[in-house]
C-alpha cells in the first residue's frame, strides 16, 4: 500500500468508537478514508473480525454521525482489511454533540468562533445579517437619511418610507431586531454592542516608534470619513493651479486608499477580538483587517479578475447601493488599476498575523520593489544611493559596491535598459545617472493607462 496518513487518510489497526471522530471530520473538511487493519506506515496486518465490523460499522456511522459510509472489504486472504470512506458534508456533522474537522493529518475539535465561523459557512450564513439583541429604536434616522440621498441612483426607496421600513426592505431588521450589518451601519455606536468595531491610525517613524495615533469610531459611513480624514493628516499635499482652479495632489492616489478603507472594513471577521489597523510610515502605508481571504481565493487572483466571494454580505450590499464600492469583487483590481494609473507601484496583498494586509507603497524606489524587478543587489544599492543623493557615477557605483569598472558598467546599463536610470553627459568625467520621473518610470514598466482617477 503505497497512501501515508494525510488530511484525507487515516490507518487503526482496529476498530475503536472513538474513530466515529476522525469520520465526523472527514465529513466537515474535504471526505476522507480510514483504514481498519492498518499499520501506521500503510502495512497491511488484517482484521479478525471482518464479518461482523462489515455488518455493524455502516449502522453504527449512520446512527451516530447521520450519514452513509461507504464500508468495503479490501487486502488479501490471510490478510483482510476495511476501508470505510466518507464523502464530504453539505451541513456541519456533530458526535456527541461536538464537531471535528481535519487538519494536516490529525483531528480537531473545533470550539467557540471557531465553530461559529464553520456552521456559519457550511449553511451559508453570513455574521453581518444574523439577528443581534439590540432594537429597531436605535437606528439612527439621520444616518438613514443620508444613505437614502447616496443611494437615490441605484436604489428605488421611497421618502415617504420610514427608516425602519427601509432597513426592513434591505433585510437589515428581523423580527424586530437590527442585524449584525444594521447595528454596524445604522446606529450611533456600534462599538457598545460589538466593542472590536473600531479602527486605530499610527503615524510610525520606525515600526517600533509612534509619532501620533487616533482611534477611529462611530457607524461605518462615519469610520470611512474619519480614516481618510487620519490619513491626510499624515501625508503630504501639494497644490496644482490650473488656470483659476487649485488642485490637491497628495502624494498617495486618495481613491486608493479610501478602496484599501472601505475593503478592510466590509471584508474584516468581526468575530475575531482584534481591530483594523492602519500604519503610516514615511514611504509606505500598510493597511490590515483580521480575517484571512474567503475559500477559493488567493493573493494572486486578486490583482485580475476574480469572483466574489464576501464575508459580510449585507455591509457589501449597502456600499454597493451607497455608491461608496462599485461592483462586488472588484476592489483589489481597482486598488492596482488607479495605483498604476498614478505611476504607483501596485499594492501589495498579503495574508500575515491571522488577517489581510494590503501595502501601499509612495514610490517605486523601495528594495523589496526593486527586488521583485529582478535587480541584483548591488544595483539596489545603487538606486537607493540615487534617490539620497541624487545623482551617481561609474566611479562612485564602484566604490559603493565594491565592483570593477567593466561591472559597474554593465549594472548601469542594465538600469538604463529598464528605464529606472538615464544617463546624462557626453565626456568620460560628466557622465552620470539619475532616476527617472517615477510616473514615467513606473508607466513604462507597467501597462499603459488603465482607468481615470475619480475623486
Amino acid at each position: 500500500m503505497k497512501e501515508i496518513e494525510s488530511h484525507s487518510v487515516e490507518f487503526k489497526r482496529h476498530w475503536r468508537d472513538e474513530y466515529l471522530k476522525i469520520l465526523c471530520a472527514f465529513a466537515n473538511s474535504n471526505g476522507g478514508v480510514l483504514w481498519l487493519g492498518v499499520k501506521n506506515d500503510g502495512t497491511f496486518i488484517g482484521l479478525e473480525n471482518v464479518d461482523k465490523l462489515l455488518e455493524e460499522l455502516p449502522n453504527k456511522i449512520r446512527n451516530k454521525l447521520s450519514i452513509t459510509p461507504s464500508v468495503m472489504l479490501e487486502g488479501t486472504m490471510d490478510k483482510k482489511v476495511i476501508k470505510i470512506e466518507i464523502s464530504p458534508s453539505d451541513i456541519p456533522i456533530s458526535y456527541n454533540g461536538k464537531f471535528y474537522v481535519r487538519s494536516g493529518s490529525t483531528t480537531q475539535e473545533l470550539q467557540d468562533f471557531e465553530l461559529l465561523r464553520f456552521i456559519m459557512r457550511r449553511q451559508g450564513v453570513s455574521w453581518d445579517a444574523m439577528p443581534s439583541d439590540v432594537g429597531a429604536e436605535e437606528i439612527d434616522k439621520e444616518t438613514v437619511d443620508k444613505f437614502v440621498e447616496m443611494a437615490k441612483s441605484r436604489l428605488s426607496i421611497s421618502k415617504a418610507d420610514s427608516a425602519n421600513k427601509i432597513l426592513e426592505n434591505l433585510e437589515l431588521i428581523k423580527n424586530g431586531k437590527l442585524t449584525n450589518a444594521a447595528v454596524l451601519l445604522f446606529t450611533k455606536e456600534p462599538q457598545r454592542y460589538f466593542l472590536n468595531s473600531f479602527v486605530r491610525v499610527g503615524r510610525f517613524k520606525t515600526p517600533t516608534e509612534i509619532i501620533d495615533t487616533v482611534e477611529i469610531k462611530g457607524n461605518l459611513f462615519e469610520q470611512v470619513e474619519g480614516i481618510i480624514k487620519a490619513i491626510k493628516k499624515n501625508i503630504n499635499v501639494k497644490f496644482e493651479i490650473n488656470d483659476i482652479e487649485r488642485k490637491e495632489v497628495w502624494e498617495y492616489p486618495i481613491t486608493a486608499i479610501r478602496e484599501a478603507c472601505i475593503n478592510a472594513l466590509i471584508h474584516r471577521d468581526y468575530l475575531d477580538s482584534a481591530d483594523v489597523q492602519i500604519k503610516i510610515y514615511d514611504d509606505h502605508i500598510w493597511f490590515w483587517n483580521p480575517g484571512k481571504l474567503p475559500e477559493g481565493l488567493t493573493v494572486e487572483m486578486l490583482k485580475k479578475e476574480h469572483p466574489s466571494k464576501l464575508r459580510n454580505k449585507l455591509l457589501a450590499m449597502v456600499f454597493y447601493y451607497a455608491g461608496l464600492i462599485e461592483r462586488w469583487g472588484t476592489g483589489t483590481v481597482r486598488m492596482a488599476e488607479i495605483c498604476r494609473n498614478w505611476g504607483f507601484p501596485e499594492p501589495e496583498f498579503k495574508e500575515e498575523s491571522g488577517g489581510f494586509s494590503v501595502i501601499f507603497w509612495k514610490d517605486i524606489y523601495n528594495e523589496e520593489f526593486l527586488e521583485k524587478m529582478g535587480l541584483n543587489e548591488r544595483q539596489i544599492k545603487a538606486v537607493l544611493y540615487v534617490k539620497e543623493k541624487g545623482r551617481i557615477t561609474n566611479r562612485e557605483y564602484q566604490r559603493i559596491t565594491c565592483v570593477s569598472k567593466a561591472t559597474a558598467t554593465r549594472d548601469l546599463s542594465e538600469l538604463v535598459k529598464l528605464k529606472i536610470l538615464k544617463r546624462f553627459g557626453r565626456g568620460k568625467k560628466d557622465i552620470h545617472y539619475v532616476l527617472m520621473s517615477q510616473k514615467r518610470a513606473n508607466n513604462e514598466l507597467n501597462e499603459p493607462k488603465m482607468m481615470q482617477e475619480y475623486e
